[in-house]
């Protein structure tokens, strides 16, 4: 069950960033081209908000079902996947439910791209930053974070 978890969170990262890469260009072209909040506008921040709560939920499986909890971290490895990786994590997660929650909210559409663009950009560049991380902190990690 483990193996499957791990592989499932391993594979939908990819759409997590493909999703927020996509929504962060689509929301920056919108704000600062004036354009129009269109229903796909919408759908895509829904799709990409679903996306990282899965991930978030498999994650927090791995994290619990693996004893992440219970790893030493006097060590950047252990501190990396027990403390920064997670908290990191969620931030971003947390993030991207602001900027879709309070975009929902306004009514001008320059508005709605300029609050996306700034809670989904400000997550991309945390996950991008964790993932840096990683790459130094954990041994045999390239930057999309697999295996050498």
């Amino acid at each position: 069950m483990y193996q499957i978890l791990k592989s499932a969170h391993s594979g939908w990262r990819y759409i997590v960033l493909v999703l927020l890469v996509i929504a962060v260009i689509k929301a920056l072209s919108g704000w600062f081209g004036n354009k129009t909040y269109t229903e796909g506008d919408r759908k895509l921040n829904v799709f990409t908000l679903i996306s990282a709560h899965i991930q978030l939920l498999v994650g927090l499986a791995l994290y619990f079902l693996g004893d992440w909890y219970k790893v030493d971290s006097s060590n950047a490895v252990g501190r990396y996947w027990k403390m920064e990786h997670i908290s990191m994590m969620i931030i971003a997660i947390v993030l991207i439910t602001i900027g879709n929650s309070k975009s929902k909210k306004l009514t001008e559409a320059v508005a709605k791209h300029r609050t996306i663009s700034i809670f989904f950009g400000l997550a991309l560049i945390l996950i991008i930053i964790t993932i840096l991380l990683m790459v130094k902190d954990v041994p045999g990690r390239s930057f999309f974070g697999m295996t050498k």
